[in-house]
């Protein structure tokens, strides 16, 4: 009978990765500008009511509506009102020329679109139109009340955040500091693009494409980034890489080397160095996931192949940072999405196949479901999360997973 512990199903193991991440290091001060992707950490509280004060959103003029009974009134202009200028009051029986941002004057109650009006000699407006009330004036708060909480804290910064918090006078903003990630491959067969031409690859070399795409998926999560290169498949080079990875990071990523074979090293070396706390998650593809310590750091040990790689990270590795940074929103919520395809032979273990949306609204799925074929990410636009031993039936409701969501 085998020893080996089963598989650890993938919600326990995200929540053990969850429970283990704590936020390292104060928070810092970047300027709104740059703070793109960050985590805010701090609740931002409006000092100001945004807009301002009652402002027009056409160029047209301001009037009292109870003064334009029909139409094809006249009207004297009494004052023109750029926008960021003050107003005087609405002089009773006059319009004012008003334009797009301009603050509303006192006593108007709508603005006519200058669309809807003609000259009426020297002076003067015709009002082609009534206007309902409050029509065209977008009111004084209707953005941002002042003392409400416009961002609240761990949530993570894209550009329409950045310009709200700048709309309310933030030109700094505290967010949780950048998680440091060293990042290593393990692999004799590894080659370096633009090292070797394809035509002089050495049997049983490859590309390293994981390098690259792990490299990227860090920095969209916030990382600082060391690469640290690839590993020779010795025990003794790897228990050297890890330990010198370990000085200066809050976590070393590795792709490769944590299966069961002789030359996968990386299981014993982490054991050597600290704690291997969780190995082999029962999903597919990325059976073979790893997590542990490494001296002060958290170790997160990725399969070889690409797909299995790319989908670990996603569904692992980028909550697991999200946390580190106090993010409150770490995974996409999945959609109902009908399946146009058959998958008759499912799995023992929890799948997830990539797929893309169809002009009927349905899913259509990558023919080649291989974890090795790295094609089938860029061809597709999500995932489908397909429940252990679970067979689709064309025309089935199934759990969708946004790439974009899970790759912004």
């Amino acid at each position: 009978m085998s020893s080996r512990p089963p598989l650890r199903p993938l919600d326990d193991a995200l929540a053990a990765l969850l429970g283990r991440a704590r936020a390292r290091g104060a928070a810092e001060s970047v300027p709104t500008a740059e703070a793109d992707g960050r985590v805010l950490a701090e609740d931002l509280v409006a000092a100001l009511q945004v807009p301002p004060q009652d402002n027009s959103s056409m160029d047209g003029y301001a009037v009292r509506r109870a003064e334009i009974a029909d139409e094809g009134v006249a009207l004297p202009v009494s004052q023109r009102i750029p926008a960021g200028s003050a107003a005087q009051p609405l002089q009773p029986g006059t319009a004012a020329r008003i334009f797009t941002g301009a603050p509303v004057p006192a006593g108007a109650d709508a603005i006519v679109p200058q669309e809807e009006t003609e000259p009426a000699g020297e002076g003067a407006v015709r009002i082609l139109r009534v206007p309902s009330d409050g029509a065209w004036i977008r009111r004084s708060g209707e953005d941002v009340t002042r003392g409400a909480v416009v961002l609240a804290r761990g949530q993570r910064l894209d550009p329409a955040a950045c310009g709200l918090a700048a709309g309310i006078g933030r030109a700094q903003l505290q967010v949780a500091p950048r998680p440091r990630v060293a990042l290593l491959s393990t692999g004799d067969e590894l080659v370096m693009p633009g090292t070797v031409p394809p035509e002089r690859m050495p049997p049983g070399a490859i590309y390293n494409s994981n390098r690259f795409f792990l490299r990227q998926l860090l920095q969209r999560c916030g990382c600082a980034v060391t690469d640290l290169g690839i590993v020779p498949d010795r025990r003794e080079a790897t228990v050297e890489a890890l330990r010198g990875a370990a000085a200066g990071h809050d976590l070393i990523l590795t792709s490769g080397g944590v299966s069961v074979g002789e030359e996968d090293h990386i299981k014993p070396a982490v054991q050597q160095l600290g704690a291997l706390e969780l190995w082999q998650i029962a999903m597919k593809p990325g059976k073979p996931f790893a997590y542990g310590t490494v001296g002060d750091a958290h170790f997160i040990g990725l399969p070889g192949n690409p797909v299995s790689s790319f989908v670990t990270f996603l569904l692992l590795v980028r909550p697991f940072l999200l946390a580190l940074q106090g993010a409150t929103a770490l995974q996409p919520a999945a959609v109902q999405l009908p399946a146009h395809f058959d998958w008759p032979r499912p799995d023992r273990r929890r799948e997830f196949l990539r797929v893309r949306r169809n002009a009927q609204g349905g899913l259509d799925l990558f023919a080649n479901q291989s974890s090795g074929v790295l094609t089938s990410t860029v061809w597709a636009d999500g995932l489908v999360d397909v429940p252990a031993g679970q067979a689709i039936a064309h025309g089935q409701p199934v759990r969708f997973l946004s790439l974009a969501e899970l790759l912004a």
